[in-house]
């Protein structure tokens, strides 16, 4: 379709909405000076934009039967096969619902987005069929990954397996179940909160938020450029680490890798030995009031403390920050989604790498024509959001990210004396999940409750694990391991040996 010039009265109704007074003739001006401008425009439909490469055959697969989907973790099945060999040889993987996956549908979620199919493979879906791995389809995800429950996709509640009538986490829950039910080998996860880590703490399975920008998020629908992470979830460390090794890494087309860090090979890494590695119990992880439980606090503490078995060394370190950092990570959240996700339909603006234009096209029918489907915590996230921006113009959302660095600095002192910083990756295990008639009220605060020991470090970008450590009424627990940025190789190190040499090894027998 031509581009389509503007009308005298939609010049007008931009002018008024910037406070601008223009008589007909000042209309009448722009309208003819705006003309030029536009036949740049004009010549943008002649070129071909470039575009992400697909390698790998696939059919668009279908949507599974609730028969054959238990615990509703699946979005879409199909299976789509990579190279011959590689790394990931033999091993089967779940996507994320928002990473785009050409040829398979889409949703993030939303029903808005429901209809809409990729034509590109994000970088980290083109690694893993270039490492050999087989992708058996799209995991369900909350409804634009806003949610830490798993109540809110459209297409009903992820179930935990470990009690399907609990919740699995989010946002990544179908990952993390399907991962936890042994139907992949391995998944991908985004993480802007925790999306990585509490499903994985409330499944029982490993996950990592990696060091900011470690792993490019080309193709994935972002929330916020500052917080958004993708990583890896698994059953074992080893496979965790190995996936990580395959994704990680520049694309030259994500902003967030700025810093050019580069990946490394952390399955060699991965000897079971800790010696003399310090780590550093936060007593501001603990006790919080209202929300701890008090056997979740006492298996992440024993935990922690069985790393003295295998030589490492264990000392408290206070990081009275830590409590302030859900703050500064929601106020960056809800502002900077607004902006990005919902103004700037997925993709915003002032950035460089590959924008996916599709996304914009399919993000912005579906807010404009159908904003109530949206879920309550989105629909939440706009409001605060938005009349944050235009009551305090931005300075909330700017003093945020200024006090980011506070955050951040306060944890790099500690990990100057520790090697880890160590907490419960969730105050409490999976909780019921929410009837359909739940309220507004009620269904807005399952969602967040539960954020407090993860989304400071989606602020500061360090890297933190869940590492299971225990099970009370047949319910996990995680323990959150928190590494020096760049140094995601001592968090999984850490882990494994933990998983090997204490959470799976062989109890003595009674005498």
């Amino acid at each position: 379709m031509p581009l389509q010039s503007p009308t005298l009265d939609e010049i007008a109704d931009i002018a008024e909405g910037y406070g601008l007074s223009l008589d007909e003739s000042d209309l009448e001006s722009f309208q003819g000076l705006m003309r030029g401008t536009l036949e740049s425009y004009a010549r943008l439909d002649e070129l071909t934009e470039p575009t992400l490469p697909v390698k790998y055959p696939r059919t668009p697969g279908f949507r599974p039967q609730p028969e054959d989907n238990p615990f509703n973790a699946w979005y879409w099945r199909t299976e789509i096969t990579g190279a011959l060999s590689g790394p990931l040889t033999g091993k089967t993987l779940a996507i994320k619902d928002n990473v785009c996956v050409a040829g398979v549908p889409m949703m993030n979620g939303s029903s808005v987005l429901e209809g809409y199919t990729p034509e590109i493979d994000a970088t980290v879906v083109t690694r893993i069929l270039d490492a050999g791995g087989t992708i058996l389809g799209k995991a369900v995800c909350e409804h634009f990954c806003s949610s830490g429950g798993s109540h809110t996709s459209d297409t009903g509640p992820v179930r935990n397996p470990h009690d399907q009538s609990r919740m699995a986490g989010g946002s990544s829950s179908g990952s993390a179940a399907l991962v936890a039910a042994s139907k992949v080998d391995m998944a991908i996860g985004g993480d802007q909160g925790g999306s990585i880590r509490m499903p994985s703490c409330w499944c029982g399975i490993y996950g990592i938020k990696p060091t900011y920008g470690l792993v490019p998020y080309t193709g994935i629908a972002p929330i916020e450029l500052t917080i958004d992470h993708a990583g890896p979830m698994a059953r074992t460390v080893a496979d965790v680490a190995l996936l990580l090794e395959v994704i990680a890494g520049p694309d030259g087309l994500d902003p967030r890798q700025q810093a050019g860090l580069q990946g490394e090979a952390y399955t060699l890494r991965l000897s079971g030995k800790i010696d003399g590695l310090r780590l550093g119990i936060v007593p501001e992880g603990f006790g919080w009031e209202g929300l701890s439980e008090a056997d979740v606090d006492e298996s992440v503490e024993q935990s922690a403390h069985a790393f003295e078995k295998l030589g490492a060394q264990i000392k408290t370190v206070s990081i009275p920050w830590h409590r302030d950092g859900r703050h500064i990570l929601f106020a960056i959240f809800q502002e900077g989604a607004t902006m990005l996700m919902v103004q700037g339909y997925g993709m915003g603006t002032n950035w460089k790498g590959h924008y996916t234009t599709s996304l914009m096209d399919a993000m912005a029918r579906g807010l404009l024509t159908r904003p109530d489907d949206l879920s309550e915590t989105v629909k939440l996230t706009m409001l605060a959001g938005q009349y944050m921006q235009e009551r305090y113009h931005g300075r909330y959302y700017a003093k945020a990210q200024n006090l980011s660095r506070s955050l951040s600095a306060a944890y790099d002192v500690a990990l100057q004396e520790c090697d880890l910083l160590v907490m419960p990756t969730l105050p409490l295990k999976a909780t019921k999940i929410p009837p359909a008639d739940v309220s507004r009220e009620e269904y807005v605060r399952r969602a967040f409750e539960m954020v407090n020991n993860t989304s400071p470090f989606n602020a500061t970008g360090h890297p933190a694990m869940n590492v299971p450590c225990g099970m009370s009424n047949g319910l996990p627990i995680g323990m959150m391991l928190i590494g020096r940025k760049g140094d995601d190789a001592t968090v999984l190190r850490a882990a494994d040996a933990f998983q090997r040499e204490i959470f799976d090894a062989p109890q003595p027998s009674a005498s």
